[in-house]
């Protein structure tokens, strides 16, 4: 379905027993809606009546449909909204963006494509590969040539992609500044380390983005970090996405 069309019908959704009986039930609620426009269904997320301006958002669509090609990359459209309106945010303050993990890198892909980032530089981390002795679940991409992968997506030579566990590789290659953080780490330790490290280098107005943050199966890292926030005075806004959101003072 074309993006200029206010509806979005996915088929990525988790935790589903009979995913065929599941999407004849989505369809079945569209059916009975007195407006079929405005209605959003993907991501573990359904919503009606809304406007889905971003769906009109000509500089995103051209970016997630020219990168986001798998059924999870075009599934979790809304977070990567989410991640862009950050990131467009973030572009009117000094600093760098940072994301931590960036997989194939195609969240940071499309920020790339839609964010004018001349005049800053661009961190992603990963692992890019996996083994079971690690804490967190692997990925169908992760191997020996998802580096090379990613590194070759990201032809800017401003944008340094580092191989190597978070928060370890931060020594390596960090900034000192930060304008936008994107935390995806699928684990509490790592990401509490690496706010640990990064969260004060978060210039004032600067936005931090944890994509774990709402999700039951990730519910670990929301128990360590409300705390962690709490402590600092701060509170995390938990998005329907399932994103946490928070801006830094």
């Amino acid at each position: 379905m074309p993006l200029s069309q206010p509806k979005f019908l996915g088929r990525w959704f988790f935790g589903l027993t009979d995913p065929a009986r599941f999407v004849k039930a989505r369809d079945e609620i569209a059916d009975v809606l007195t407006m079929q426009r405005g209605f959003f269904a993907s991501d573990n997320l359904i919503t009606w009546e809304k406007s889905l301006a971003f769906l009109r958002d000509d500089a995103f669509a051209k970016a997630f449909n020219a990168h986001a090609q798998s059924s999870a990359e075009r599934g979790t459209i809304w977070r990567l909204v989410t991640l862009v309106w950050a990131a467009r945010q973030a572009a009117k303050l000094p600093g760098d963006f940072v994301e931590c993990a960036c997989y194939r890198g195609t969240s940071a892909r499309i920020v790339a494509d839609v964010v004018d980032l001349s005049d800053r530089r661009y961190f992603l981390y990963d692992l890019f590969e996996h083994d079971e002795a690690m804490p967190h679940h692997g990925l169908p991409a992760h191997g020996a040539d998802l580096y090379d992968e990613v590194r070759a997506r990201f032809p800017e030579p401003n944008v340094i992609v580092t191989k190597g566990r978070v928060p370890d590789t931060l020594a390596q290659a960090a900034p000192d500044k930060i304008a936008l953080l994107h935390l995806d780490l699928n684990n509490a330790d790592a990401e509490i380390g690496t706010l640990e490290l990064l969260f004060d280098r978060i210039v004032p107005g600067g936005i931090l983005v944890l994509d774990d943050f709402g999700w039951l199966a990730y519910q670990p890292q929301q128990r360590a970090e409300i705390p962690w926030f709490e402590a600092r005075g701060y509170s995390v806004l938990e998005l329907p996405t399932g994103q946490g959101l928070v801006i830094k003072r």
